[in-house]
């Protein structure tokens, strides 16, 4: 049986005839939410049934792409993984706590893609190690090392810094540039022997403008310097680094803690809350996790090969370089 990926703009649209799934017998559609938004999974018994405009669509940026996501588990990480599993990459998927992670993986497994879900400790340097041995002695090598992984701010948000003390401030610090440093060394060292791969990251807009955040924003200036070190090293050796640096999406658990951490206090609501974050954004509204996604796709994808030392814009004019 093959599988086809197409997307889908607008649902109200449908098949087009003689195409829908009920008027052909050897056809089952599936429409998978969980896959990603504006995607139709088709599942067909005879490729020659996929008309050609449809064809077309079938979505290959990423094909045989083997893949490595840190955080996959999470809402970040797990919306990268299903769109580039989409787009035909190879998938293995790690977390700190394995159910989430294996959650995905079925979602993507279901819809014909390719993944499989490990129990990785982002910031234990063999276990990471111990992963990547395994990746690459089953398929051969790594493209795409992508780096998700989060922590709840609830604690380390709520002191001022005046009266913070160091362990509170310095805890999302060692976590986040830890882990990228690890996760991206560790890649790097597989992928100079083949001279190619991306290595990637997400930011976000605390490191360039003050927050209430702690260590938040000092942890994701972090990353971003280490963005453009790691690049400037090796770049030359055919290896691409970028962070992605999008904006407070509601969809996230990070963004929904950092409401209910401060809702008390400011006498907030939820549609306040959400409603502030919009009004930093140029159109008004949120970036979705399926546009983050998508951008993710482009980035990692061959079609991007001049992106490397830097951090990609996605804060809809919230913030301006």
């Amino acid at each position: 049986m093959e599988t086809a990926f197409f997307k889908y703009f607008p649902s109200s649209l449908g098949w087009p005839e003689p195409y829908h799934p009920v008027n052909r017998k050897n056809q089952e559609l599936k429409c998978l939410e969980t896959l990603a938004p504006n995607v139709m999974v088709m599942h067909v018994k005879h490729s020659h049934v996929i008309p050609q405009h449809f064809k077309k669509a079938i979505m290959n940026e990423l094909k045989n792409k083997v893949v490595v996501i840190y955080g996959a588990g999470g809402e970040i990480g797990g919306a990268v993984a299903r769109a580039f599993a989409r787009e035909g990459a190879r998938l293995f998927l790690t977390g700190r706590r394995l159910a989430p992670v294996e959650a995905v993986a079925r979602d993507i497994v279901s819809a014909g893609g390719e993944a499989e879900a490990a129990q990785v400790d982002a910031l234990d340097e063999q276990a990471i190690d111990k992963h990547l041995q395994f990746v690459v002695a089953k398929a051969g090598c790594i493209d795409i090392s992508f780096n998700a992984i989060g922590n709840s701010p609830t604690s380390y948000l709520g002191a001022s810094l005046v009266e913070m003390d160091l362990k509170q401030f310095i805890m999302p610090i060692t976590s986040y540039i830890i882990s990228y440093f690890l996760t991206a060394r560790l890649a790097a060292r597989r992928m100079l022997l083949n001279k190619s791969g991306v290595i990637m990251t997400v930011s976000a807009p605390p490191a360039r403008i003050g927050t209430p955040n702690g260590g938040y924003g000092p942890s994701q200036a972090a990353k971003e310097a280490l963005t453009r070190y790691l690049s400037k090293e090796l770049a030359p050796q055919g290896i691409r680094v970028v962070c992605l640096q999008p904006h407070g999406m509601p969809e996230t658990e990070t963004i929904k803690e950092i409401f209910e951490s401060r809702a008390a206090t400011a006498g907030v609501t939820w549609e306040q809350f959400t409603a502030y974050l919009a009004g930093m954004n140029h159109p008004k509204r949120f970036m979705t996790l399926a546009e983050m996604a998508n951008v993710a796709v482009f980035v990692a994808s061959d079609k991007a090969s001049v992106l490397m030392g830097t951090t990609v814009n996605m804060t809809m004019g919230a913030l301006d370089d």
